[in-house]
């Protein structure tokens, strides 16, 4: 089998920065020739994830964060339907956070930022502007709200600006309120 020295380092994973110091890496060689050892600060890729000798780790939350930022671009302006795109990202910016994230330690600022841009894909599948709520609710009634969700809310904008000029829609409305209200048998 021929192998491609050029492309192979030697790393010795080791966190003891005194024994490390004290015994530097061995040397060894494949058909005579030296392999050379890895600095233990440069990360490197090894069965999808990217370390550093030492166990850091912040290398692959790098590139999970830029996977998921780029499959979050691949849906902007897209022509797909809303869930053909929500699919399309969810394999490849979740897919990647999901392959990487068991085995690493991930700050509670960390999980928030991914938890961020997936929220802003998702926002780009289904044509949302940013400024769209992230919120399941809006205004809890503990705080004096009316508990609404952010679909309604988007509704009822919606329906007022469907009101706004003397056209067919504003015609449109009223019937329709009319009509739900006599199939569902509501007074009012």
């Amino acid at each position: 089998m021929q192998i491609n020295l050029k492309k192979m380092y030697l790393l010795v994973i080791d966190n003891d920065k005194k024994r490390r110091e004290q015994e530097p890496a061995p040397l060894l060689a494949i058909n005579g020739e030296t392999l050379q050892a890895m600095n233990l600060d440069v990360a490197c890729r090894y069965m999808g994830y990217w370390a550093t000798g030492n166990g850091n780790m912040k290398a692959t939350k790098l590139v999970v964060r830029q996977k998921i930022i780029t499959a979050r671009d691949l849906i902007k302006c897209h022509p797909l339907t809303p869930e053909l795109a929500t699919k399309l990202f969810t394999s490849k910016g979740i897919g990647v956070f999901r392959f990487l994230a068991a085995l690493i330690a991930w700050s509670e600022k960390e999980l928030n930022d991914v938890e961020r841009l997936c929220v802003q894909a998702y926002k780009n599948a289904w044509h949302l502007p940013r400024s769209t709520a992230s919120a399941l609710f809006i205004f809890p009634k503990t705080h004096a709200g009316k508990e609404m969700t952010v679909l309604t809310q988007e509704l009822l904008l919606h329906a007022e600006r469907c009101m706004r000029h003397e056209d067919v829609s504003k015609k449109i409305m009223p019937a329709e309120l009319n009509h739900t209200l006599d199939e569902w048998l509501y007074d009012s």
